[in-house]
């Protein structure tokens, strides 16, 4: 017997992104590319400015899930597209929104999550999809 609803709505979760983290993140995950860090490269190579890592956004968006679920070893499989970058300004923050819905409930007590990730009001990621079990 499953333990999710179709149509369950997960309790949105909103995420403050400052530059701080974002260096901490390169520190953790060895990704030391300057458009996440320097803004004079990041404007050298067309962005706006320094932007957030595209898996940092996407674990952003699986702490919604493993938060709801209580217990990360519950999250079977995630996926992601990387839509629109998030923008990191120098002084402050770029806030993340996070909200997700049970979308199906499997016969085998798996369930499919639909998650959406925006920033400014446009969604970031693309297809995220996260795949539970009870």
């Amino acid at each position: 017997m499953s333990t999710f609803t179709a149509g369950e709505e997960l309790a949105p979760l909103t995420v403050e992104v400052t530059r701080e983290q974002l260096v901490r993140y390169a520190g953790a995950s060895l990704d030391f590319n300057p458009i996440h860090w320097n803004e004079a490269f990041a404007k050298e190579v067309g962005l706006p400015d320094v932007i957030a890592h595209g898996m940092f956004t996407m674990a952003l968006g699986s702490r919604l899930v493993t938060d709801w679920l209580g217990d990360p070893g519950r999250l079977v499989d995630y996926f992601a597209r990387f839509t629109r970058p998030v923008v990191v300004p120098n002084d402050g923050a770029a806030t993340i929104e996070f909200t997700g819905k049970v979308a199906v409930v499997n016969d085998d007590g798996t369930a499919r999550v639909d998650i959406t990730a925006k920033f400014e009001g446009k969604a970031v990621l693309g297809k995220a999809q996260a795949v539970v079990r009870g």
